[in-house]
C-alpha cells in the first residue's frame, strides 16, 4: 500500500486482508467490502452516502492512515466504529467510543417510516428512549418528528456523555434531553405518545462465546440476565404507566423473541417485518400495556 492507487484498488485490498483475517462483521457493516470502503471513504474524507468514482486517487499519505487503521482493526478486533470514532444510523452521522454500544439497530427502518402503520396518526408530543447509549435512536425520533420533545434514558454516565455530545452535534438541545435513569425511574407521572427501546437481551452465559468484536462492547449493554429479559420484563410492567391512550411501545429483543413468546404466551407482541433485515423487533399499543402495568413479570 506504498504506492499510489485508486479508490476501488485499495478498498478490494483491505478487504482481502479483512476477509483473511476472519473479522466478524456486525456493526454497521455486513461485509468485509462494505467495512473496507467505509474505512477508506472516511480517511479520504468522502461521503459515504453518495457515489464516489472508484478511479478517485489515493494518496501516500491517507494509504499510511488506511494501513494504520487496517492493522487496529485486524490487531485488537475493535469494532470500526470505535477506531473511527463515528458510526451511522438512520442516514446521519453519531459519535461514538467504547462507553456505548455501536449504533447498529434495525430500529432505524421503523424511524424513518414514522413507525407507520403502528403509530396513531397526528403529532408526536413526546418520544421516550430507554437505555438510548448513544441516543442515536431518540436523536433520529427527534429528526423524524420535529415537532416532539424527547427524553433519554440511560443508566451508564459514561454513555449519557456520548449521548450529550450527539445532541449537541445534532443541534437538538432545545427539543433531546439525556436523563440519568434506571428504565421509567427519573420520568416520574410524565407519559409519551412513543417508547422506544433497544435495551441489553443477551443472556449472561452467552456473553463470553459472542464474536471478540462484540466483546469490545460495555457488558451494561448487552447482557441481561439468566435469559436476556430482565430488562424487557421490567419495561413490560412499566409502559403502561407512561405511555398515552393512543401511545405505542417498540422493542428490540433480537434472537431473543422466542424466549419472549414462550415467557409471556398471553402477550399479543406483534413483530415488525424488516425490508432491510434484522428481527426481534414487537410493537404493543398503550391498552395492552395497560394490562401488564404494574405486574410482577
Amino acid at each position: 500500500m506504498a504506492q499510489r492507487h485508486t479508490l476501488g484498488q485499495v478498498v478490494d485490498r483491505v478487504a482481502a486482508r479483512f476477509e483473511s483475517a476472519g473479522l466478524y462483521f456486525g456493526h454497521g457493516t455486513e461485509s468485509a467490502w462494505d467495512e473496507a470502503a467505509w474505512l477508506v471513504l472516511h480517511v479520504l474524507g468522502l461521503p459515504v452516502t453518495d457515489p464516489v468514482p472508484i478511479d478517485h486517487p489515493v494518496e501516500r499519505e491517507s494509504l499510511c492512515m488506511i494501513d494504520q487503521l487496517v492493522g487496529a482493526r485486524i490487531g485488537t478486533r475493535m469494532p470500526l466504529a470505535y477506531l473511527l470514532g463515528e458510526a451511522w444510523f438512520a442516514g446521519r452521522s453519531y459519535y461514538v467510543d467504547e462507553r456505548v454500544l455501536v449504533p447498529r439497530s434495525p430500529i432505524a427502518e421503523l424511524i424513518e417510516q414514522r413507525f407507520a402503520p403502528w403509530l396513531r396518526p397526528g403529532p408526536v408530543g413526546r418520544v421516550l428512549d430507554l437505555c438510548a447509549g448513544s441516543g442515536c435512536i431518540g436523536i433520529a425520533c427527534a429528526h423524524a418528528f420535529p415537532e416532539a420533545q424527547v427524553d433519554l434514558g440511560e443508566v451508564s454516565e459514561g454513555a449519557l456523555e456520548v449521548a450529550r455530545i450527539n445532541i449537541a452535534r445534532h443541534r437538538v438541545t432545545a427539543r433531546v434531553n439525556a436523563v440519568r435513569s434506571d428504565l421509567f425511574e427519573a420520568f416520574g407521572g410524565r407519559r409519551y405518545d412513543l417508547i422506544v427501546s433497544n435495551p441489553p437481551y443477551v443472556p449472561q452465559a452467552e456473553l463470553a462465546a459472542l464474536p471478540a468484536e462484540y466483546r469490545r462492547e460495555p457488558a451494561l449493554g448487552l447482557a441481561a440476565g439468566a435469559d436476556g429479559l430482565d430488562l424487557v420484563r421490567r419495561i413490560l410492567a412499566g409502559a403502561g404507566r407512561h405511555l398515552t391512550p393512543t401511545g405505542l411501545l417498540v422493542v428490540e429483543v433480537g434472537d431473543g423473541a422466542e424466549r419472549l413468546e414462550a415467557a409471556f404466551p398471553r402477550v399479543p407482541f406483534q413483530w415488525v417485518a424488516l425490508e432491510r433485515g434484522g428481527e426481534g423487533v414487537f410493537v404493543l399499543d398503550a391498552a395492552e400495556c395497560m394490562r401488564l402495568a404494574g405486574r410482577t413479570l
